[in-house]
């Protein structure tokens, strides 16, 4: 995850709310690294989202 490269348009909150938050700015924050099974696929989905690509997964 790119907190730099982040715009806080929030599609990472809205499709995996589990793992991702945002800050006061609005800029991502990993709520926990631990997502397995529908949580993973949540966390793919808001990566395939995310509008500046800063949303980087492990093996992509």
């Amino acid at each position: 995850m790119d907190r730099v490269t982040c715009i806080g348009a929030g599609q990472c909150v809205m499709h995996a709310p589990d793992v991702f938050d945002q800050d006061l700015d609005g800029v991502v924050v990993i709520r926990t690294a631990a997502a397995a099974g529908e949580v993973w696929e949540d966390v793919v989905e808001a990566a395939a989202r995310c509008p500046v690509q800063a949303i980087t997964l492990p093996g992509a």
